[in-house]
């Protein structure tokens, strides 16, 4: 099944990141999209997640042009059906790390997976302060948070830059496993080859097109 279709995308900032970009996200899959610093990967993102309007092209979500929905249909599209998960977590400061969760519990009535918390390694330090939380432990916290929400895309933005490698590869897996079993597709975006080669395509964004490698 098709989740995700982006057509033409073009976006400007101060000059030209990318033009005439199409990608296609189906169930069960995962697609990377590696390039160099301010090639436009995050920028792609964002479009692709309903962040931030193209100048030109489409994106179809579950079949709707997202860009063209009411505000209230996309706000309902993006609490239901979507999970962003950034290198900067974004996590709520005075809440303590499981009262983050219940929050995406309670706005997605969806219920915490203590399994869930165990694969992160986060069971012991759940309950203190998201201050008093490490930085990694803190992105683990909020990739618990987003997949507490049982999202059916995910879309993850460096969401292993603040952890080891042996913990970036446990993540990568658990995303792996989720989309297998929750009929999802993930789009990552990272700078680290190594990581983006475990997913099933891979794209590279460079001199303004993006360019399958995988």
């Amino acid at each position: 099944m098709n989740l995700l279709s982006a057509k033409n995308l073009s976006h400007t900032f101060e000059c030209e990141l990318f033009s005439d970009v199409s990608l296609e996200l189906n169930t069960h899959e995962s697609i990377a999209i590696v390039g160099m610093s301010g090639s436009g990967k995050s920028t792609l993102l964002h479009i692709l997640s309903s962040l931030l309007k193209p100048e030109k092209g489409e994106v179809f979500i579950l079949g709707e042009n997202i860009y063209q929905l009411k505000s209230s249909k996309l706000a309902t599209l993006k609490r239901n059906y979507l999970g962003l998960v950034f290198q900067s977590h974004y996590l709520f400061k005075g809440f303590s790390a499981y009262e983050n969760l219940e929050v995406a519990e309670i706005l997605s009535k969806q219920t915490i997976n203590e399994t869930l918390l165990s694969r992160l390694n986060i069971q012991e330090c759940i309950h203190q302060k998201v201050t008093e939380l490490s930085g990694g432990q803190q992105q683990r916290v909020s990739i618990a948070r987003v997949l507490t929400k049982k999202p059916t895309l995910i879309f993850a933005d460096e969401p292993t830059g603040n952890l080891d490698t042996s913990t970036a590869h446990e993540v990568m897996q658990l995303f792996f496993e989720y989309t297998q079993e929750h009929d999802a597709g993930m789009i990552l975006v990272t700078h680290d080859e190594q990581l983006a080669h475990l997913c099933d395509k891979v794209y590279k964004l460079e001199d303004k097109a993006l360019i399958q490698v995988k």
